[in-house]
């Protein structure tokens, strides 16, 4: 871990309230936004809310069912989770068979975790997280510190997940499994077939208000708001969808792959949160909006503290 910095309360916010009068769009759902949304208001700014993903089950449930039986029987070395949602579904899937998680996994699988959130979220389903990164919390980063040959990976993951993981699995000789274990859909999904958001122990529930597009493009017009954050490339193909242009807004990216596809789509990121926490992304909202001000120290906290990031597509 990082050096604790002088302006960071245990709880990962900021103690100054250094963006007092800011407001700030996060586009989550209000189901997975509460520990953000406790943060920013920490530092003294306005959290609203702008869903723009959701998540849907798989179209193919044959295909995952077949997968996940055979991860219950041993067929794969490592298990690689990539997002809380596939911990989701794979809970989902063992107590369709009257399991807990933990107990269907085979005791010599290895798993791998990307990301403090998912990492959260398994070690409190008691499953132990063998591998995951401890600098860039991203698929690259698990790339980074990955073992050659270890022989057969199963990865769930979304349908429009990046496939870079699974290409740099197979270059260091792993024998990669892909299943899609949920479908990435505009908010909200069907109520048939949403998945709920499993949020990480003791996640709050969110305060903010929630907009509408229209009455978010209608802020953005009207120079009302000062920051909107992208957690996903995903998010961000959506705000440049139905935002675009942001004028003096200023845009935060969750991640390199998400300010990548912004810049890609002619958005301009003013910072960037390199690690996938709460503390992380204060740390970039405030260097967007403040940058004279000391940001707090992003790594300044426990790998598995309440997340800002949940998913990757």
């Amino acid at each position: 871990m990082g050096r604790r910095s002088a302006n960071v309360r245990p709880d990962g916010n900021a103690g100054p309230r250094v963006l007092e009068g800011a407001r700030v769009l996060v586009t989550r759902s209000p189901d997975r936004a509460g520990a953000l949304v406790s943060a920013l208001r920490g530092t003294g700014a306005e959290p609203l809310l702008l869903p723009l993903i959701d998540f849907e089950a798989a179209s193919d449930q044959h295909s995952l069912d077949v997968a996940f039986d055979a991860l219950g029987a041993g067929a794969y070395s490592w298990l690689v989770v990539s997002s809380v949602t596939t911990v989701q579904v794979l809970e989902a899937k063992a107590a369709e068979r009257g399991a807990a998680l933990s107990a269907w996994l085979p005791g010599n699988l290895q798993v791998a975790a990307v990301g403090p959130a998912t990492r959260s979220i398994l070690e409190a389903l008691d499953i132990a997280v063998d591998l995951a990164p401890a600098g860039q919390q991203s698929g690259a980063g698990l790339l980074a510190i990955w073992p050659r040959h270890q022989g057969s990976v199963l990865l769930p993951q979304a349908d429009i997940a990046d496939p870079r993981l699974r290409r740099g699995l197979e270059a260091r000789g792993a024998s990669v499994q892909i299943v899609t274990a949920y479908r990435t859909v505009d908010y909200p999904a069907d109520p048939r077939r949403g998945l709920s958001a499993t949020g990480a122990p003791g996640e709050p529930e969110h305060t903010a208000e929630v907009l509408t597009p229209a009455e978010a493009k209608a802020a953005l017009d009207a120079g009302t708001l000062h920051a909107v954050v992208a957690a996903s490339p995903s998010a961000a193909r959506r705000v440049h969808a139905g935002l675009a242009p942001l004028g003096e807004c200023r845009l935060v990216a969750i991640g390199r792959s998400t300010a990548a596809e912004a810049r890609t789509l002619g958005l301009p990121v003013a910072t960037v949160a390199e690690q996938p926490t709460v503390s992380g992304l204060v740390a970039a909202v405030i260097a967007a909006l403040d940058p004279g001000h000391p940001a707090p120290d992003p790594q300044a906290h426990s790998p598995v503290q309440p997340p800002t990031v949940k998913d990757q597509p």
